[in-house]
C-alpha cells in the first residue's frame, strides 16, 4: 500500500508498518493495528502524516502506535500511543488532547429488558434532566472553589466523602479515581472558573450517556469476573474534564509555544509543541494535567450518582438493591508515568495515549485487585445507535502497544461533512426502527454523530482482538441515549 508520504508494509492481517525514513525525520517506525476493512480507509485525512510527525519527536521509544479507530486530531492523531524516556524525554499536550481524561465508565444493574422497557421513556426523561449536557452546560450542586481545589488533589474520594457514591466505587476506577502529583496552584483562575459548575455534566459532540443491554457474551469467565451477563441492563457514560481541562490545555499550549521559540525547537507541525521532562514548564503542565485527570474522574462519579438517583426514582428501589455497581472507569486522553520492558530492559516511560485506552495484562499491579487475575477492563463506545464493547487487556499488549488498546469507533467524516451529507431525519428514523430512544439538545448533533460518520465499531474491535492486544468480553447495544 502506498501513502503519499511513505510506503505502508503489511506485516500480517492486523498489523501494518511504516518503516523509519530518516529523510522524513522519523526516529521510530509507525505500527498500525487494523484489519483489511479499516486499512482501506487509511490516507483519507491527515492521520498518517500526523503519525510520521509524531514518530519524529525526540526521545520517542521503540515505535509510534496507531489504533484502528485512528483519525486526524490537533497535531497528534487520535488513536495514537507514544512513549518517551522518563529521564530525558518530552511531554506534549497535543499527544494527550484538549479534553484531558476524556474517558468511559460502565455501570451494571440487575435489571432485564423486560423490566426496563415499560419505564424506558420515563427513565430517559429523568436522566436527561438530571445530567446536563452540551457546550457550557452547568449544574448547581453547591460545589465551591474549595471543593474544586480538593477534587484536583483528592479526586473521587472527596465527593464520595460528601455522599456521591459508594465506598467500593474507588476500586473500580482507573488510578482509584485519583492520580498523584497534581497541583491546583498550576491551574489558571479561568480554568477554575469554568470548572466549578461543570462537575456532574456531560460534554457535547461525541459525549453521551447510554442505557444499554448486554447483547452477547464472548468470554464467560471474563464476563463473570466483570459482573456481566447476557440481557443485563447497563449504563455507559462517555465524557471528560469539560471546560476545566480544555482551558488547562489551551493555557499551556501558549506557554509551550514560548518555550519552543526560546529553545529554538524545530517542529514538522507547530501544533506538536513539547517541553523537556525536568523543565519547569514540563513540571507545571504535568501537575495541571493531573488536576484535570482528577476532575474528569470526579465528573463521571457525580454523573454516576445522578444516574443512580434517576433509576431509584423511576424504579422505586435504591441503587444498591438494583445492583448498580461500577464495572470500571477508564481514561483515554492522558500521559502516565509507567514502567515497561523495552528490548529486554525495564524503562520508566511517559506513555501518551490520545484516543487510546490502557489495556494492561492480568497480574499487573496497576489493575485493581478485583480484576488483577483477569486483565484490565477496556470500554469501547460505538457511534450513536450502534454497539459498544467490553474488552480485557492481554499480555501481548504490553510489548506491542505499551499496554494500550483502542478507545472507540473513530470518525471517517468531519462534523461539517456529516451535517452536509447526513440528514438528521435519516438518523432519527434509523433509531426509531431500532426502538432506541434519544434525548438531544441540538438537532445538528444528530447529523454530526450519526453512525455513518464513524467507522464500523465491529471492525475496530475485531482489529485489536485479531492483533491479540485485547480479548473481546461482551457486546452491548443501546436502548436509550442522551447527548449534548
Amino acid at each position: 500500500m502506498i501513502y503519499m508520504e511513505a510506503k505502508i508494509n503489511k506485516i500480517n492481517d492486523f498489523l501494518w508498518e511504516i518503516e523509519v525514513d530518516k529523510s522524513a525525520g522519523m526516529n521510530v517506525p509507525v505500527h498500525i493495528y487494523a484489519n483489511e476493512s479499516i486499512a482501506n480507509l487509511m490516507g483519507k485525512d491527515r492521520t498518517l502524516k500526523q503519525a510520521l510527525n509524531a514518530a519524529s519527536l525526540p526521545s520517542i521509544i521503540k515505535h509510534f502506535v496507531l489504533m484502528p479507530d485512528m483519525h486526524e486530531g490537533y497535531g497528534f492523531p487520535i488513536g495514537g500511543v507514544a512513549a518517551f524516556d522518563a529521564d530525558n524525554g518530552i511531554v506534549s499536550p497535543a499527544a494527550i488532547g484538549f479534553d484531558i481524561n476524556c474517558g468511559v465508565r460502565l455501570i451494571r444493574t440487575d435489571l432485564t429488558i423486560e423490566e426496563l422497557r415499560p419505564k424506558l421513556s420515563a427513565l430517559m426523561d429523568a436522566l436527561f434532566e438530571n445530567v446536563p449536557s452540551g457546550v457550557g452546560s452547568k449544574i448547581k450542586l453547591g460545589f465551591t472553589q474549595s471543593d474544586l481545589e480538593r477534587v484536583a488533589i483528592e479526586g473521587v474520594g472527596h465527593v464520595i466523602s460528601k455522599g456521591y457514591g459508594f465506598s467500593d466505587d474507588l476500586e473500580r476506577i482507573e488510578e482509584n479515581g485519583c492520580i498523584s502529583g497534581s497541583d491546583p496552584g498550576k491551574v489558571s483562575a479561568l480554568a477554575k472558573k469554568r470548572g466549578v459548575q461543570q462537575l456532574g455534566t456531560l460534554g457535547a459532540g461525541n459525549h453521551f450517556l447510554e442505557v444499554q443491554k448486554v447483547d452477547r457474551i464472548f468470554d464467560e469467565r471474563l464476563a463473570k469476573a466483570f459482573g456481566l451477563h447476557k440481557d443485563q441492563i447497563v449504563v455507559m457514560v462517555h465524557t471528560g474534564s469539560r471546560g476545566y481541562g480544555h482551558q488547562i490545555c489551551s493555557d499551556y499550549l501558549r506557554i509551550l509555544n514560548e518555550y519552543r521559540f526560546k529553545h529554538n525547537i524545530k517542529l514538522a507541525d507547530p501544533e506538536l509543541s513539547y517541553v523537556h521532562i525536568g523543565s519547569k514548564e514540563a513540571d507545571d503542565y504535568l501537575a495541571a494535567m493531573r488536576c484535570a485527570v482528577n476532575f474528569a474522574f470526579t465528573n463521571r462519579q457525580i454523573i454516576t450518582n445522578s444516574i443512580r438517583k434517576s433509576f431509584e426514582t423511576v424504579f422505586g428501589k435504591n441503587a444498591d438493591s438494583l445492583g448498580m455497581q461500577i464495572v470500571y472507569d477508564v481514561a483515554h486522553n492522558i500521559a502516565k508515568l509507567e514502567e515497561h520492558e523495552v528490548d529486554g530492559r525495564r524503562m520508566k516511560l511517559y506513555v501518551h495515549r490520545k484516543g487510546a485506552t490502557r489495556a494492561f495484562a492480568a497480574g499487573m499491579k496497576e489493575i485493581p485487585k478485583i480484576y488483577r487475575d483477569f486483565g484490565q477492563p477496556v470500554l469501547i463506545p460505538g457511534s450513536m445507535g450502534t454497539a459498544s464493547y467490553v474488552l480485557a487487556g492481554r499480555p501481548e499488549a504490553m510489548r506491542k502497544s505499551f499496554g494500550s488498546s483502542c478507545h472507540g469507533s473513530g470518525r471517517i467524516m468531519s462534523r461539517h461533512q456529516a451535517i452536509r451529507d447526513i440528514p438528521a431525519s435519516r438518523t432519527l428514523n434509523d433509531l426509531k426502527e431500532k426502538k432506541i430512544e434519544i434525548r438531544v439538545r441540538s438537532r445538528k448533533l444528530i447529523s454530526e454523530e450519526a453512525e455513518w460518520a464513524y467507522k464500523n465499531v465491529d471492525d475496530v474491535v475485531a482489529s485489536v482482538a485479531g492483533a491479540k492486544i485485547s480479548d473481546i468480553v461482551a457486546r452491548l447495544v443501546p436502548f436509550g441515549v442522551t447527548k449534548g
